[in-house]
């Protein structure tokens, strides 16, 4: 069953919260926290009938671009890209090492890592009691849980997670998943994602 989770603190609109193995949505923040760029607004999205694909495009510069794609049908929607059959929503936002060369860790991934470790414990003003970070398919997978027995899940814990995607030296790609009720379909539809998803260079971003 997917929750809301709403009465405790306000949360990004690219965060996923996963309650025990259900997916629970997002309640979104006003603002984004730090400098992230959202790419949400300049993506284009493009379903394919034939294949029964939806074709995501975007840019993080101007001879640096990214295309994956997603089974099914999807829409562009305020904040993000919504699956047509049923809660699914997949948020998309852009760092660039510019913003994180203060951060001390020693590649971009675990900088981008450490500053949304940083987000979410300046929204939520505590300490997440568990970080983890994990390759996956040419990306990172980043996740933090809280334990506070005002949860209202029976487990009493909330874990955020984002998969980090690094597109080059200067750009990392963060992808959020919500509204998805299994673990299970939350991994298929990442590796189905990651295992189509391309990086461009100028002659792909001029087209």
């Amino acid at each position: 069953m997917v929750r809301s989770v709403k009465e405790w603190g306000a949360w990004p609109r690219r965060a996923i919260i996963l309650a025990g193995c259900a997916v629970a949505s997002v309640a979104q923040a006003a603002n984004t926290p730090l400098d992230t760029s959202s790419a949400n607004e300049t993506v284009q999205v493009r379903f394919d009938p034939m294949t029964r694909q939806t074709w995501v495009t975007g840019r993080a510069a101007s001879d640096l671009c990214f295309s994956l794609s997603l089974p099914d049908e999807w829409r562009r929607a305020d904040g993000g890209i919504k699956a047509a059959s049923f809660d699914g929503e997949l948020s998309l936002s852009l760092r660039s090492a510019r913003e994180l060369r203060d951060m001390p860790q020693p590649d971009l991934v675990s900088r981008d890592a450490a500053a949304l470790q940083q987000d979410y414990e300046g929204l939520l003003g505590r300490p997440a009691q568990s970080v983890s970070l994990s390759s996956k398919a040419g990306a990172a997978r980043w996740s933090a849980t809280w334990i506070d027995a005002n949860l209202p899940m029976a487990s009493h814990a909330i874990t955020v997670e984002t998969l980090i995607v690094p597109l080059s030296g200067e750009w990392v790609l963060e992808l959020s998943l919500s509204g998805v009720e299994t673990r299970e379909a939350y991994n298929a539809l990442t590796q189905h994602m990651l295992a189509r998803l391309k990086v461009q260079g100028r002659a792909a971003c001029q087209g």
